[in-house]
């Protein structure tokens, strides 16, 4: 009998592990190359020093995030930042688990979509777990018009969120 029950834990997992391998896959290559690319700037690049990759359109300038999305709430308090982006963080790597579960196998790219988000978002977390701000370095600008510096987990999260509102939109995926 009890081999029974371990043959179906194994099935179970096998399942589970087939449903879940692009999440993982794709999630961990976001956070590994997310967090390579930080520690890369953090030990060669001093903070808000800038190398120029192409003249007045990419540079690569260390810069340190204490707030949010373009800096939101940059200006409060630490815990108050704490206690809103870990949380937000938080609910929202749950969401993003919630709508893969429930998303059709059928859809590897919007399975890939939301795999980007999660990644992006435990990219930005491990950060401010750790330093309690995010690494930015990427830092795209046209003469004077800068886009705010962003990172790889930025990245990975405004792919993932186009391609999210292309099926959801589009698509008209649920």
């Amino acid at each position: 009998m009890s081999g029974c029950i371990e043959g179906n834990n194994g099935i179970i997992m096998a399942e589970l592990f087939k449903r879940y391998r692009i999440l993982l896959f794709i999630s961990l290559i976001i956070i590994v190359l997310d967090q390579l690319t930080k520690w890369l700037v953090l030990i060669n690049i001093p903070l808000y020093e800038s190398i120029t990759i192409i003249p007045n359109v990419f540079d690569l300038t260390h810069i340190h995030n204490t707030g949010g999305a373009f800096g939101f709430m940059a200006d409060q308090s630490l815990l108050v930042r704490q206690i809103l982006f870990h949380g937000v963080s938080m609910f929202s790597l749950v969401i993003i688990v919630y709508f893969y579960h429930q998303s059709p196998i059928e859809y590897p790219f919007l399975l890939a979509a939301l795999s980007l988000i999660f990644g992006g978002a435990v990219g930005n977390l491990i950060d401010r777990f750790r330093l309690g701000e995010v690494v930015d370095f990427l830092d795209v600008y046209i003469g004077t018009y800068h886009w705010p510096a962003f990172n790889v987990a930025d990245s990975a999260v405004s792919v993932g969120v186009t391609v999210l509102m292309y099926y959801m939109i589009i698509k008209k995926v649920p």
